[in-house]
């Protein structure tokens, strides 16, 4: 086992205190939205190990079959496949989608063979890897996840007479239910540069005025105030509005129009930085890669359901890439995985884990552990709450 040194993403978006207390540090006044636990070459982790500090990619590298187990070494390489977040947003983040497996390589190669460069502010693949991912709810977590049925949409715009509204009732009225979501969105990416920010503004002046429509009423307003002339305040329309309370989670996988509104969550997800964004942003949005990678079919929100094992809730989606395995609150003793490699976070309390094969150690609130491959199943036993990431089903 490796203590971990992570480090803050300061996003503007960020909450200003919540990652600082989990970490026992002074609020310094500045975003901070996301702590970084893993490989990724944006982000990457420090391991302290027996000789000293060393980068957690490094350490990986020097003997992947010996720190990732040989089956994660035959399928990732030197990669770890997954990243561990503890996220805390206190404003909007963009209305975001990401690409399958697919989609990623072959855009990838594409923009490669393009020399666009992999840090360029337009690069739409930065690497060559999908990333599902995996968010549990720590507070109450607001969200806008996959669309709702047209009809829906369609009654909160009733009554209303401005132009753009009326050109979303008439896409949205289309039939297929796939191609009214894809007209009523495509029209909103897609509105003139010299007339957009007149046409959200009438939309946003007369959907105020009109007074309550059902659960998005105030966001549509919220998200025009933040991100005037941004056609994503327009399109939460589309989207579920949902909160997540402690302990629930979602899956997103590939294609599903997401955002995240406020709250505090743990995320894990395969370890890429492939995002496409359709709004809610000042970042480069690419809108006909966009509608070429979501998906517009309606369908149940993606809850992600637990097992209990070994006393511990296990979270295990369809991604090969990771599992989620949370333990806690309170008075604990369970078995995490020792198969393969795994990071572990202390949220709350001070828990103790005692591997099969190696020395245990105590972590405290905020702290964090590598535990290599080959460990054995890891007790996890004290009075607090426990996440941990490890490689997920082949």
């Amino acid at each position: 086992m490796h203590r971990l040194t992570n480090q803050v993403r300061p996003y503007a978006w960020g909450a200003r205190t919540a990652i600082p207390r989990l970490l026992g540090t002074e609020p310094d006044g500045t975003p901070q939205a996301e702590l970084w636990l893993g490989a990724h070459h944006g982000a990457p982790s420090t391991a302290h190990c027996a000789d000293g500090p060393l980068p957690l990619p490094r350490l990986i590298a020097d003997d992947p079959h010996r720190v990732l187990g040989r089956s994660a070494a035959e399928r990732y390489g030197s990669r770890l496949p997954f990243l561990l977040k503890y996220l805390a947003a206190e404003a909007p983040l963009s209305l975001q989608v990401h690409p399958d497996a697919a989609r990623a390589r072959a855009g990838f190669d594409a923009e490669e063979r393009r020399g666009i460069p992999v840090d360029a502010a337009h690069r739409n693949y930065r690497d060559p890897h999908h990333k599902p991912e995996l968010l549990l709810a720590l507070e109450p977590f607001e969200a806008l996840c996959g669309f709702r049925e047209p009809a829906a949409a369609q009654a909160d715009l009733r009554g209303l007479t401005c132009e753009l509204a009326t050109r979303l009732r008439a896409g949205l009225a289309l039939p297929d239910t796939h191609d009214a979501l894809r007209a009523a969105l495509t029209l909103l990416l897609t509105l003139p540069d010299d007339d957009r920010a007149r046409l959200i503004g009438d939309f946003v002046a007369e959907w105020s005025a009109a007074g309550p429509r059902g659960a998005h009423t105030d966001i549509v307003v919220d998200l025009a105030e933040r991100y005037p002339g941004d056609p994503g305040a327009v399109a939460s329309l589309l989207l579920n509005r949902i909160t997540l309370w402690p302990g629930q989670a979602l899956y997103l996988p590939a294609g599903n129009l997401h955002a995240y509104l406020q709250g505090t969550a743990v995320e894990v997800m395969a370890s890429s930085d492939n995002v496409l964004r359709a709004g809610l942003t000042c970042k480069h949005v690419d809108a006909p890669e966009l509608l070429d990678v979501v998906d517009f079919a309606v369908l149940p929100i993606p809850y992600a359901r637990p097992a209990f094992l070994d006393g511990r809730r296990e979270f295990r989606p369809s991604a090969p890439e990771f599992a989620l395995h949370e333990i806690g609150p309170g008075r604990i003793t369970a078995h995490l995985p020792g198969e393969g490699p795994s990071v572990v976070l202390a949220l709350h309390g001070q828990v103790e884990l005692v591997a099969e094969v190696g020395e245990g150690l105590v972590l405290q609130r905020g702290e964090s552990v590598f535990v290599q491959a080959g460990s054995g199943p890891i007790k996890v036993e004290g009075h607090g709450h426990v996440v941990a990431a490890t490689v997920g089903e082949p």
